[in-house]
């Protein structure tokens, strides 16, 4: 940190600084008028008092370095960490009477403050504070704001380092248990373990006709002369289970205002629909990868690639790119859907969907992204909103109201005619329970939702 000036120092008054500096100058001013030395003489006191404190002030030196410790590398919403500021002087002197303030954005908690008092040269004082990561991000932590001030309180001396550490704050991951929607659709009951036709014997190898194009290398001799047909061997390629995961993230397709309550035993659950989808992805996703699931991840603006941009994500960066996920500014869901077409994966497509309407949803009924059962899950809107939630401030009127739940309603009719799968999420649902029901109906999604769901083509009333 760099040495402030005297100038500096005497231009850094304090409130009760300027309060006395007013005084002396008050008391100048009437002894001069009145033709009382004692009060000139008092003035001169009062006044040179706030001087020699800026002059002490601006002769204190000091040189400090910084170092941050987290207690976890990467802390989920809604939980807390432990920091460990470690300050060191490394100035050739004593320090004086420090106050030290961390800058930490408003959305990790409020600023901790420390008295430091004569930290001796090359000595450290150990600092402790607790965040907690009310929002997903990344954010900075630091720098550390160094105020002096004088025995008196009428100068005070501030200078700001330039050292910071990074915090991520990722969706929480809610533990799952089963496969979900990747009942049957691959892999040994959709946990994602390769299976494969082990040939141990020629005795013991599976085989059938040769047929055009087959590789002549596979060719079975021993079977080809005791029936007197080509035959060639059957290899099964070794495969997992895969899936394809959809996450609308359109504000214009979520409910971002206002305060709603999740389960009572959740104390950090979703506050609005944006947060539950993502963290609905972040708990599915990372289960799913580490089954050992192949997955791809979309969103209405493409897919999420690692940093690197090479090869698949793992869990770590999956948590990594849905913490800094923020709502975006798309129409439609269009460009979700041409990578959902571009990827190409041999399973079942998961979708968790916002407030969509019949022509969100029209060219993803036509989609079919493998042999298993197709999957939306949506945000239930006349729920959400009876709980409080909303797209601003002021709550919607009746007839906007009744108007997004009908067509909410027709784009899950769509979808279900289409052979989907579809569940409607309340705010009293967590993750948790929704994807439980989903394992034990053997991938039905269609027993989760609101209360009264229509069924097949048909519109609730």
């Amino acid at each position: 940190m760099a040495r402030t000036r005297l100038g500096d120092a005497a231009s850094s008054l304090t409130l009760r600084g300027r309060c006395l500096v007013a005084a002396g100058l008050t008391l100048g001013l009437l002894g001069a008028l009145l033709g009382e030395r004692a009060l000139v003489q008092l003035a001169v006191f009062v006044l040179a008092l706030p001087v020699v404190s800026a002059v002490g002030v601006a002769r204190q030196r000091f040189r400090i370095a910084t170092r941050r410790t987290l207690s976890v590398p990467r802390l989920p919403r809604g939980e807390d960490a432990d920091v460990l500021l470690e300050v060191a002087n490394t100035d050739r002197r004593a320090g004086g009477l420090w106050l030290l303030t961390e800058q930490l954005p408003a959305e990790l908690g409020s600023r901790p403050h420390f008295v430091v008092e004569r930290l001796a040269s090359g000595a450290t004082a150990p600092l402790r504070y607790r965040l907690h990561g009310s929002r997903r991000g990344r954010f900075p932590l630091g720098p550390v704001r160094l105020r002096l001030v004088d025995p008196f309180g009428l100068v005070l001396r501030t200078a700001a380092g330039s050292d910071t550490s990074t915090l991520l704050v990722t969706p929480r991951v809610q533990p799952l248990q089963g496969s979900g929607a990747l009942t049957g659709a691959g892999g040994s009951g959709g946990e994602g373990s390769r299976r494969s036709i082990a040939v141990h014997g020629e005795d013991d190898v599976s085989t059938r006709e040769y047929r055009y194009g087959d590789d002549l290398r596979m060719v079975h001799w021993r079977a080809t002369a005791r029936t007197g047909e080509l035959m060639v061997r059957l290899e099964e390629r070794p495969w997992r289970a895969a899936a394809s995961l959809l996450v609308d993230t359109r504000l214009s397709a979520h409910l971002t205002g206002g305060a709603v309550r999740g389960p009572a035993a959740d104390p950090a659950a979703p506050t609005d629909t944006l947060e539950w989808v993502v963290e609905a992805a972040a708990s599915i996703g990372v289960h799913l990868l580490r089954g050992g699931a192949g997955l791809r991840v979309l969103t209405d603006t493409g897919e999420l690639t690692p940093s690197l941009g090479r090869g698949p994500l793992g869990p770590e960066e999956l948590l990594e790119r849905l913490a800094e996920l923020s709502g975006s500014r798309a129409t439609g869901l269009q460009a979700g859907l041409d990578s959902l077409r571009r990827a190409d994966v041999e399973g079942p497509a998961i979708c968790l969907l916002g407030l969509v309407g019949p022509e969100d949803v029209h060219a993803l009924a036509r989609i079919r992204s493998g042999p298993g059962s197709d999957v939306a899950v949506l945000v239930d809107a006349a729920a959400w909103l009876d709980a409080g939630a909303s797209r601003s401030r002021r709550p919607l009127a009746p007839a906007a109201r009744a108007e997004l739940v009908t067509r909410q309603q027709q784009a899950i009719a769509l979808l279900r005619s289409a052979g989907w799968q579809v569940a409607a999420v309340r705010p009293d649902q967590g993750i948790a329970e929704v994807w439980g029901r989903l394992g034990g109906s053997g991938g039905d999604f269609g027993a989760v939702g609101s209360p009264g769901a229509a069924p097949v083509g048909q519109v609730p009333a």
